[in-house]
């Protein structure tokens, strides 16, 4: 089993439609990298601007399928597997409502403790899609 790596992980996330830059969503934050088997996992604690403070965001980037987890809760899990799609309960201070991850494309390239992920996929509430997205993720390995 490896050890947890420091890395600078950066996530942009963008409307495919977009009409500019301004939707956008740019997040760069120091956490955590380790790699078992064919597994990368890597996580960070997240911030003010993100709406949810101290909350623990993790990756893990699994040869078929990408899955997001925030916090303990597993029903609200984003999964991400090209051309499925997966429903989970997304929870807000109102409520929760059930959404749905329509995965398109997943393209990765993990290497030791860094690498490039991209992510294209709609999002559906109600199983109505309302947006079409694109994460992009970097990891750069920090001195230890």
């Amino acid at each position: 089993m490896e050890e947890m790596k420091k890395v600078l992980i950066s996530i942009k996330g963008l409307p495919v439609f977009a009409e500019s830059d301004d939707e956008a969503f740019e997040l760069m934050t120091e956490g955590e990298y380790k790699q078992t088997d064919d597994i990368s996992t890597f996580s960070y604690i997240e911030n003010p601007f993100t709406g949810q403070d101290g909350l623990l965001t993790t990756f893990a980037v699994e040869p078929d399928r990408i899955v997001l987890s925030r916090g303990d809760e597993m029903s609200s899990d984003m999964i991400f597997s090209e051309k499925q799609k997966h429903h989970f309960l997304y929870n807000t201070p109102f409520g929760s409502v059930m959404m749905g991850i329509d995965t398109h494309s997943i393209k990765k390239n993990m290497e030791n403790d860094s690498g490039n992920i991209e992510i294209r996929y709609d999002i559906e509430v109600d199983n109505v899609a309302v947006s079409r997205n694109l994460f992009k993720i970097n990891i750069k390995s920090l001195p230890q």
